[in-house]
């Protein structure tokens, strides 16, 4: 069966510190829905810790984990950004950014260092979020007399449905958002609802 839930934070996480051999970690995650997003939160990092050497991040995005990228920031190849990158694919989350930030202590940490330094501070970020679950939902647009209300609010009721936006003019409009698994269903009944239309509205 087609997957119809995805996992995500609501608010930013509290900052994370993570020390190793002098260098200081700050983790941080953040709650993203577009690569605008990305780089603003970045760009306020740079201005907070103005002496960092390192701003190495992953980003996943998209309802069905589709769209994701990890940067290494200077850092040796894949020892900061897939790390990171490999603690939201464990938390299972999208539409997350995650941002170390790392002070460099005087001394090297090594490859495996690194990776373990970065890998343990973006779990940590992520320790100090709530996850939640969110259903994956396709929007619909309704259109209807008034009449025809009690019909179309009392399917609503039934089934559960969220009405995310109404306009009630001579006719009614209703746009509706429904768990994708039960889409198809919800379409057919107000389908064949006398008097009522019913469209899809793509994302």
């Amino acid at each position: 069966m087609e997957k119809d839930t995805y996992k995500t934070i609501l608010k930013p996480s509290r900052e994370a510190l993570f020390k190793e051999k002098g260098s200081k970690f700050f983790g941080y995650a953040f709650p993203v829905s577009s690569e605008e997003d990305v780089k603003e939160h970045i760009e306020n990092l740079k201005k907070q810790h103005h002496s960092a050497r390192h701003f190495c991040y992953a980003w996943q995005l998209g309802k069905n984990y589709e769209n994701y990228r990890a940067n290494d920031d200077g850092e040796p190849s894949n020892s900061a950004g897939m790390p990171i990158y490999g603690q939201l694919q464990s938390f299972e989350i999208t539409n997350v950014l995650v941002v170390v930030v790392r002070y460099f202590g005087g001394t090297k940490l090594g490859v495996g260092g690194l990776i373990q330094a970065y890998k343990t501070t973006a779990q940590m970020a992520l320790e100090n979020c709530r996850i939640v679950e969110k259903t994956i939902d396709e929007t619909f647009l309704l259109k209807f007399e008034y009449p025809e209300m009690n019909t179309v609010m009392r399917i609503i009721k039934d089934e559960d449905i969220s009405v995310v936006n109404q306009k009630m003019e001579m006719d009614c409009e209703f746009e509706i958002a429904v768990r994708k698994k039960d889409a198809v269903r919800v379409f057919e009944l107000f389908e064949n609802t006398y008097k009522v239309t019913i469209k899809q509205i793509e994302d």
